[in-house]
């Protein structure tokens, strides 16, 4: 079995804010190794990495925002956010649980720091996903997986080394609770230090590792610092990972969806054509009401 080597190790780009409230270094889309038809399924891997956010009475957060066309994956690792949603969805995701939306055929949203951790303020670290949808599936229903962190079906490594949390697809016969619509893989490993993990992915699926937590080594031979994102070569299947020191490691692989990507702010479609439709039914109110 050949291994899957390490294409590139991407640093965190400079911080902007999304709203107030999430401050966020973008990998995906970012430059021609990491653009959306290179990391598909994946289209967007926005990472609030370690901020500290003073205390504040009125939550800190997005206002109402459209999506269509894709699915939203929010990883909350410190801090809560509570989201509502334009179809009556809504909820508080905590410390290690996943916010799983499909928006498909459109939905308004809105996302704000949950109220009383709000008025303590603290660390907050998050990831947010963007998984693409086939045009099959654009136009189903919106929908929610609200997964809470003690639902995550975990795999115990051996000797100690920590363990490996699945969010969606399998590791060695532990299945995510995820659902989706195309294959694809979405792991937290949590490694001790000196703590090695082995990976096995279809040599064509694209598969990143972002670093959250910790330094890892890949395959012994490349060094993957905290918040640094670590793309997988397209050249093999396995791979292994090694924490320096305790790490935290999200790690992603998809089958990519060959289709053509159209995309223009909280819209991807697959032509233009259906882009400016998707403008005009959010114009026209057809995503609903919500109240920022």
């Amino acid at each position: 079995m050949k291994t899957k080597t390490v294409e590139l190790v991407a640093s965190p780009r400079a911080p902007h804010f999304v709203g107030d409230g999430f401050r966020v270094h973008n990998f995906i889309p970012s430059g021609f190794r990491l653009d959306m038809q290179r990391m598909s399924p994946f289209i967007l891997l926005d990472y609030n990495s370690t901020y500290t956010f003073p205390p504040s009475d009125t939550p800190k957060g997005v206002g109402v925002h459209p999506h269509k066309g894709f699915e939203t994956v929010t990883i909350a690792y410190k801090g809560k956010v509570a989201h509502h949603d334009s179809s009556g969805g809504g909820g508080v995701i905590s410390e290690g649980d996943v916010q799983w939306m499909t928006a498909a055929k459109g939905v308004l949203h809105k996302e704000y720091h949950e109220a009383e951790w709000s008025k303590k303020g603290g660390e907050f670290q998050m990831v947010q996903l963007w998984v693409n949808l086939p045009a099959k599936d654009k136009q189903s229903n919106p929908k929610y997986q609200a997964i809470k962190y003690a639902d995550v079906n975990r795999y115990e490594l051996q000797n100690g080394a920590g363990n490996i949390e699945v969010i969606a697809g399998e590791y060695k016969g532990t299945n995510g609770s995820a659902s989706t619509f195309t294959p694809l893989h979405m792991f937290n490993a949590k490694l001790n230090k000196g703590g090695k993990a082995d990976f096995r992915f279809p040599a064509n699926y694209n598969t990143a590792l972002l670093v959250l937590e910790g330094h890892i080594w890949v395959n012994g031979k490349e060094e993957v610092p905290t918040d640094h994102l670590a793309l997988m070569a397209n050249d093999g299947e396995s791979f292994e990972v090694e924490a320096t020191d305790n790490a935290v490691v999200l790690v992603l692989s998809g089958e990519p969806i060959d289709e053509p990507i159209a995309a223009q702010g909280p819209f991807v479609m697959n032509t233009r054509e259906e882009l400016a439709e998707a403008f005009n039914e959010f114009n026209t109110g057809k995503f609903g009401y919500l109240e920022d």
